[in-house]
């Protein structure tokens, strides 16, 4: 069960961040080698907002009130060490692009659908991706498209519901039931959900311990 994140944290995790770059083309990628971990999800399902919780840095991600802003794959890297954390591997978030709605032409869509699917289903480096769903809705269409998709490039993906803090205690452990269920058979897909808010720290901790953790393996 998802835990309210300590204030100093537990996991040896980066406490100072960095925008590294914003992608456009596969061939903008930086070179693969630091482990990196990916956060897909529909527009405006807190994408930003979990990256500044989890990184404990504000306004490291720029949330946007228009869904389909973002347009490119947002790398942020650790920019300093704690002397009182062990020092981790290199590694890289990536915020990619929400999908599902976006205010944009349908070309420019269709350009980054090619571009986030590019990245995801051939990236060496890429360690997983978090699929974040929003709790107040769990899984929808297009969501279950997403995770067919990954599972199909044999892209290893992990969900993580977003808002948990906007429903009430019976609805949200409801929600990781039928969401557990919905990915119980699927191949690529972690079998444990974490619950979060960005707003209350929930479950911030224990995904932090994730990416430790996934790393380490």
């Amino acid at each position: 069960m998802a835990t309210a994140d300590s204030s100093g944290g537990n996991a040896p995790f980066p406490g100072s961040w960095t925008f590294l770059r914003g992608v456009v083309a596969l061939a903008d990628l930086p070179p693969a080698g630091p482990a990196e971990f990916a956060f897909a999800g529909r527009s405006n399902v807190g994408k930003s907002s979990l990256i500044n919780a989890l990184c404990r840095q504000k306004n490291l991600a720029r949330a946007s009130n228009t869904p389909g802003r973002t347009q490119e794959l947002n790398y942020f890297i650790p920019s300093g060490s704690s002397s009182s954390q062990p020092a981790l591997p290199p590694l890289a978030l990536v915020d990619l692009p929400g999908y599902g709605f976006a205010q944009a032409p349908k070309a420019k869509v269709d350009a980054w659908t090619r571009l986030v699917m590019g990245y995801l289903a051939g990236r060496p480096s890429l360690k997983r991706v978090f699929v974040l769903v929003d709790a107040r809705h769990g899984l929808k269409k297009i969501d279950e498209e997403v995770l067919t998709l990954l599972d199909r490039a044999a892209v290893s993906y992990r969900i993580v519901l977003t808002k948990a803090d906007k429903v009430a205690a019976s609805e949200l452990a409801s929600v990781l039931d039928r969401t557990q269920e919905a990915i119980r058979r699927r191949a690529a897909a972690f079998p444990g959900i974490i619950a979060t808010s960005s707003e209350t720290k929930l479950g911030i901790e224990e995904l932090r311990e994730a990416i430790v953790a996934r790393l380490a393996g």
